[in-house]
C-alpha cells in the first residue's frame, strides 16, 4: 500500500457543495455570463430571487441532522479476560500452584543455604523490579548480601548465548535465578553444579526452559502477570516484611508492561494502600525513568538496578540525573525516527516501518504506531532497527488498537512463524535463530541477520499492492460528491 493506509483522526467533513455552486452561479448570473444555456440577462428582481432561494437551500443542508458518529472500539479491560480453572473450579493465577509452590521452596533453600547466589533479571522495569524484589527478598530471608550477585546481559544478547554463559559461569554461583528473559529450549544455564530457577511470564512450552532448572511461568494462566507481579505473589507469601517493602516495585514493574491504565481489580491485589502511600503519579512517573537507561546507545542498565536497588520509593527516582540524562536522550532520538513512514504487506495486513539506531527505540515507535494506524484488515505493525547491532535487525512487534478484541485474537507469534512456514526455502526458519518470534501474542520480535529480514519482506510482498488490496479498495470506496456545478444546471433544466 506504499504507507498510503488510513491514519487514526477524527472523520473529515465535506463541506456543503451546493453553497459554493450557488454562490457561483449568482455571479454568474449577477453578470450577466453564458454558462449551458444560460444566455440572457436575468432582472433584478429575478437575480435576487434566485439568490434567496439558494441560500435558503444551502441553510436547510448546513442544519441538517449531523452523522451519528461510529461507537470507539471497544477493548475489554485487562483484568477481565477469562481466567483458566482447576478441576475444582479453583481460579489458576497467576500461575499454577504447583509451580508457585516450588518456586518459594526454592528461594527458601536458597537462602538457608548461605551460597553464591546469581540473580539475572531482564533490563526493562519489569525485569529489574522482579530481581530487587527478588534480592530483597533473599535478604529479609537471612542471605548475607555479600553471597548475591546481579548479572546483566550484554546489548543485543540473551540468556542463552555462550559468551553469557561463561560470564555467569565466572561467578561460580551455587544457584541462579533468571527473571523475565523469556526462555526457550536449551542445555543447562552453566556447565557447573548449579540450581536453576526461572521466573517469566513470555510465552513458552513445557519444554520451553533451561536443561534441569525449575521454573514459574504466567503465561498460561490469563490474565497473563507481568514478571514482577508474579515474583511479588511469590515472595510476599514468605515474609509479611516483602510486602511492605516491595509492593511500589510489583506496580511499577507491572504497569512498565501493562500501562498505568491497568485496573487492579481481582483477580489482581488490591493496591489502594500502595497507591495511597506512594500515589499513583510518582510511579507512573518513575516507569520510563527506569526505562530509559536500557535504550540509549551505551546501554546503561548497571545504572537503572542501582537506583532501584537503592531507592525508598518512587520519587527517590524522579530526581535522579542519571536517569534524567537517560531519558531525554531516548526522547531526542525517538523524535528523530517517529516520522519513518510504513510500507505494507501486500494484503494489507502488516505494516513495516524501518529505521536505524544504536539507541532501543524501536519497541517504543512500535507502541506508538499502534495506536495510531488503523485498517479493518491490519494486523501488526512491525519496527525494524537496522542499526542496533551491526549486520543485525532488531524488530519489535504491536498489535494495532483497531485489532485488539477480535475474535480469534490476533496472534503475532503465530503471524511471525506463519511468514517463515511460507518461505520457498525450507531452510529459513533455522537461520532466523532462536531469538525469532519471541515474547508475546501481543507484543512480539526478534533478533535476525539482515539477509534473513530481507527474505521475510519479500515473502510478505512489503510495498507491494495486490489485487484487491486495500489501497484499491479505499479509492473504490472513497466518497464522491454527487451536488456538482454541472449537475446543477442539468437539474435546472430537467426542471
Amino acid at each position: 500500500m506504499n504507507g498510503k493506509i488510513a491514519y487514526s483522526s477524527s472523520a473529515r467533513a465535506f463541506r456543503p457543495y451546493s453553497l459554493c455552486c450557488g454562490l457561483r452561479v449568482f455571479h454568474q448570473i449577477a453578470g450577466q455570463s453564458v454558462h449551458h444555456g444560460v444566455a440572457s440577462s436575468l432582472s433584478n428582481a429575478s437575480t435576487a430571487y434566485q439568490f434567496e432561494k439558494m441560500k435558503r437551500s444551502a441553510s436547510s443542508i448546513s442544519k441538517a441532522t449531523p452523522r451519528v458518529k461510529k461507537p470507539g472500539l471497544q477493548i475489554p479491560e485487562y483484568h477481565l479476560t477469562p481466567s483458566v480453572r482447576d478441576e475444582a473450579g479453583e481460579i489458576i493465577w497467576p500461575a499454577p500452584r504447583k509451580q508457585i509452590d516450588r518456586a518459594r521452596e526454592f528461594i527458601l533453600e536458597c537462602a538457608a543455604a548461605q551460597k553464591k547466589t546469581l540473580i539475572v533479571p531482564d533490563k526493562d522495569a519489569d525485569g529489574l523490579s522482579s530481581g530487587v524484589i527478588l534480592q530483597k527478598t533473599l535478604i529479609i530471608l537471612g542471605l548475607e548480601p555479600e553471597l548475591v550477585s546481579v548479572h546483566f546481559l550484554q546489548k543485543g544478547s540473551n540468556v542463552h548465548n555462550e559468551s553469557e554463559r561463561n560470564a555467569m559461569a565466572a561467578y561460580e554461583p551455587a544457584f541462579i535465578i533468571v527473571l523475565d528473559h523469556g526462555s526457550r529450549k536449551s542445555p543447562p544455564l552453566i556447565d557447573a553444579q548449579h540450581r536453576a530457577l526461572v521466573i517469566d511470564h513470555h510465552w513458552a512450552l513445557a519444554d520451553h526452559f533451561p536443561q534441569g532448572s525449575d521454573y514459574v511461568t504466567a503465561c498460561h494462566s490469563p490474565p497473563v502477570a507481568t514478571s514482577s507481579l508474579l515474583t511479588y505473589y511469590i515472595c510476599s507469601g514468605l515474609d509479611e516484611k516483602v510486602q511492605s517493602s516491595c509492593d511500589w516495585l510489583c506496580v511499577m514493574g507491572t504497569q512498565g508492561d501493562l500501562g498505568s491504565s491497568l485496573k487492579w481489580d481481582a483477580p489482581f491485589p488490591d493496591m489502594r494502600s500502595t497507591f495511597k502511600t506512594y500515589t499513583k503519579k510518582a510511579i507512573t512517573d518513575a516507569v520510563p525513568l527506569i526505562n530509559a537507561p536500557r535504550r540509549t546507545a551505551t546501554y546503561e542498565v548497571p545504572a537503572a538496578w542501582t537506583a532501584l536497588a537503592t531507592a525508598d520509593s518512587p520519587k527517590d527516582l524522579l530526581q535522579n540525573s542519571t536517569l534524567l540524562a537517560a531519558r531525554a536522550e531516548v526522547a531526542a532520538e525517538v523524535r528523530r525516527c517517529a516520522r519513518a513512514p510504513p510500507k505494507f504487506s501486500s494484503d494489507g495486513k502488516i505494516a513495516v516501518i524501518r529505521l536505524k539506531s544504536t539507541a532501543q527505540i524501536h519497541p517504543v515507535i512500535a507502541t506508538r504506531w499502534a495506536g495510531h494506524l488503523k485498517s479493518p484488515r491490519l494486523e501488526a505493525i512491525l519496527v525494524a532497527n537496522h542499526g542496533y547491532i551491526p549486520g543485525m535487525v532488531h524488530f519489535s512487534c504491536r498489535v494495532p488498537r483497531s485489532a485488539r478484541g477480535r475474535d480469534p485474537p490476533v496472534s503475532l507469534i503465530e503471524i511471525l512463524e506463519g511468514i517463515a512456514a511460507r518461505a520457498p526455502d525450507p531452510t529459513l526458519k533455522e537461520r532466523l535463530g532462536g531469538s525469532f518470534a519471541n515474547g508475546h501474542k501481543e507484543a512480539s520480535g526478534g533478533i535476525v541477520p539482515e539477509a534473513e529480514f530481507d527474505e521475510l519482506l519479500s515473502i510478505m510482498g512489503v510495498g507491494k499492492v495486490a489485487t484487491g488490496s486495500p489501497e484499491k479498495l479505499k479509492k473504490e470506496a472513497a466518497p464522491k460528491q454527487s451536488n456538482t456545478l454541472t449537475n446543477y444546471f442539468d437539474k435546472q433544466k430537467v426542471a
